[in-house]
């Protein structure tokens, strides 16, 4: 559109910023031995045992921004369908992680890939389900 829409790219860009936080929180507890070694200061040192805790308040800060810029964007039922799943993605990620088996820990960091393509594809879905309702409405226009 030539423009940025500040009501939805500054929900938008916190929640990339909150979805960050959650998938490098997860990545960072298969290091933790190395970090304490080198004397890194990552959030899986930091937040430790509530590790769950901090990643269910970034994933609820993350859901209200997706949920904000649909609203704002004027979004329609495939977005909000997508924000639905990486809700139960994430909730689902949290509840089973074992911050203290590298193996899951990378396991679940990487999932978070696919959940970014999914989010996408939501994003594309949604605005040319808008598209074609704009197109129906003015067609419907037309013959009134």
């Amino acid at each position: 559109m030539g423009s940025c829409d500040w009501s939805v790219c500054l929900p938008i860009y916190f929640s990339g910023v909150m979805w960050t936080l959650i998938y490098d929180t997860i990545y960072a507890h298969q290091d933790k031995a190395d970090d304490i070694l080198v004397g890194v200061k990552s959030t899986a040192l930091r937040f430790r045992e509530q590790t769950k805790l901090w990643l269910s308040g970034f994933t609820v800060a993350l859901l209200s921004g997706l949920v904000l810029t649909g609203v704002n964007a004027q979004q329609t039922l495939p977005y909000y369908g997508v924000v639905s799943m990486v809700a139960l993605h994430l909730t689902h990620q949290i509840f089973t992680l074992d911050i203290n088996k590298p193996e899951d820990c990378w396991n679940k960091f990487v999932s978070n890939r696919n959940l970014g393509l999914v989010l996408f594809l939501g994003i594309v879905i949604g605005n040319l389900w808008k598209t074609r309702d704009d197109i129906l409405l003015e067609k419907q226009k037309k013959e009134e």
